[in-house]
């Protein structure tokens, strides 16, 4: 495959073209501070190691940690021992696309930043239920 065997859509760090994001563009990053992402590389990329589908950059609310950790993933807890700060409300984290539709169907699903959310994601998640939860860059 011309996409280096990733499949339509996805790409990993390093592929050349870019990764789209949701609406078509480049992939802009997530998060540098917390550097968040698969790769770590403050993107929303994804390749075949990715398990999880993280792809979708929200921006933390108080609610969606609390969803979050009663679901078994505790993003706001402090990992040094991982070299994890927490997240806290404000910060912007790349989900894993099916979280993220789990916390949208509970009523708790997180602002979505689309520029910088995978075209991935729409295996998982509609885009009009991403545009109706869009934060701005």
């Amino acid at each position: 495959m011309p996409d280096g065997g990733l499949g339509p859509g996805r790409r990993g760090p390093g592929d050349q073209p870019p990764a789209s994001n949701v609406l078509g563009g480049p992939l802009l990053p997530c998060s540098v501070a917390p550097v968040t992402g698969f790769f770590r590389d403050g993107c929303c990329n994804t390749g075949p190691e990715d398990l999880g589908l993280h792809v979708v950059c929200a921006e933390m609310t108080a609610g969606f940690l609390a969803f979050s950790q009663a679901q078994g993933n505790d993003l706001s807890t402090p990992r040094p021992d991982l070299g994890f700060a927490g997240l806290r409300p404000g910060d912007r984290w790349c989900l894993c696309a099916a979280r993220w539709e789990e916390a949208r169907a509970a009523g708790q699903a997180p602002r979505v930043l689309l520029e910088a959310t995978h075209i991935a994601a729409l295996e998982v998640c509609s885009l009009d239920d991403l545009k109706a939860h869009a934060v701005e860059a």
